[in-house]
């Protein structure tokens, strides 16, 4: 049975007419609705729906993930991902609800449940261009702190050929490559705002055997045994693709290999019939991605924002 009314210890009430239930992982089509219907009320909706799905995937159901509904239709959610003393949660509501108290309940009940799991931070990402985020985040005392951008490139022709560099092969991800694969995308990504490296064994669950992971859009930049990048593509629902990772280690950056995996990744999808390709980046990138991208070829066509609060 669905409660009325949401624990004792929020302070502010669910507004009448609606109800909360825990979120499951079969939500995930309604929270893509969701965010859709958001982005279509201020601008032209260009949400890629397995960006929240990659989110959806780490998300915590167990007690810190929420559906709000009214009438017997999904109008809001809040999910979160819980790791090291952190807590990052997208809630959202539909427009028509959005001046009804709902958003402020959410984040309420988020902040709540952040301090209960021992977080020292909360995190929570909207929409850049929904004016009334803004408000509502510093009110309830959050700080803007990153911006990260959706960017693509759209295939009106083959990709141009990227020249790999002396001495670096890129070839296709071997299921003996596992583990070698998991910690080259932890040591690339360790100097990313936000990153939390994961377990082997975490990572294996929900990235290498999960029913939508297609290995073979997997590819490694070798250099001789060891390895100087890789790059992590996945498929996408409405007919392009995604690269959901691409990391270059320390010692090979700055000498070709992001670009060459990257142009490696346009030429597969491109062969296999995607008309274009995404991929998300923090604006502020500390390697430099953002240039690499838009030299690539690549535009921005989403801006999200993250805002933070830190919990004493």
């Amino acid at each position: 049975m669905w409660p009325t009314r949401p624990s004792r210890t929020v302070k502010s009430l669910l507004p009448e007419g609606f109800r909360v239930r825990d979120a499951l992982p079969s939500d995930l089509d309604a929270a893509e609705d969701i965010v859709r219907a958001e982005e279509s009320s201020f601008r032209d909706a260009n949400a890629e729906p397995a960006d929240l799905a990659d989110f959806w995937r780490n998300a915590n159901f167990d007690g810190a993930s929420w559906m709000v509904e009214r009438n017997g239709a999904t109008v809001g959610f809040a999910a979160a991902i819980e790791r090291d003393a952190e807590s990052a949660y997208w809630a959202t509501v539909r427009p028509e609800i959005a001046a009804l108290g709902v958003s402020s309940w959410l984040l309420t009940r988020a902040e709540q449940r952040a301090r209960e799991a021992g977080s020292n931070i909360i995190r929570a990402g909207c929409l850049a261009g929904n004016a009334a985020a803004d408000p509502l985040f510093r009110r309830l005392g959050y700080r803007e702190a990153r911006h990260y951008f959706q960017m693509r490139i759209d295939f009106e022709q083959a990709p141009a050929p990227s020249s790999t560099p002396g001495g670096v092969e890129i070839t296709p991800f071997r299921r003996e490559d596992a583990r070698l694969f998991h910690e080259a995308l932890n040591a690339a990504f360790s100097e990313e705002w936000g990153w939390h490296a994961t377990s082997f064994e975490e990572w294996r669950e929900r990235r290498l055997e999960s029913s939508d992971t297609d290995v073979s859009l997997w590819f490694i930049a070798r250099a001789g045994e060891d390895i100087a990048g890789v790059v992590r593509c996945e498929r996408r629902r409405d007919g392009g693709g995604w690269i959901g990772a691409l990391g270059v280690l320390e010692p090979w950056r700055r000498r070709g290999v992001g670009r060459a995996l990257l142009f490696h990744a346009f030429s597969e999808f491109h062969r296999r019939g995607a008309s274009h390709v995404g991929l998300g980046v923090d604006a502020e990138n500390p390697t430099g991605a953002t240039r690499l991208y838009e030299g690539a070829g690549m535009r921005v066509v989403r801006e999200d924002v993250i805002y933070e609060k830190e919990l004493r």
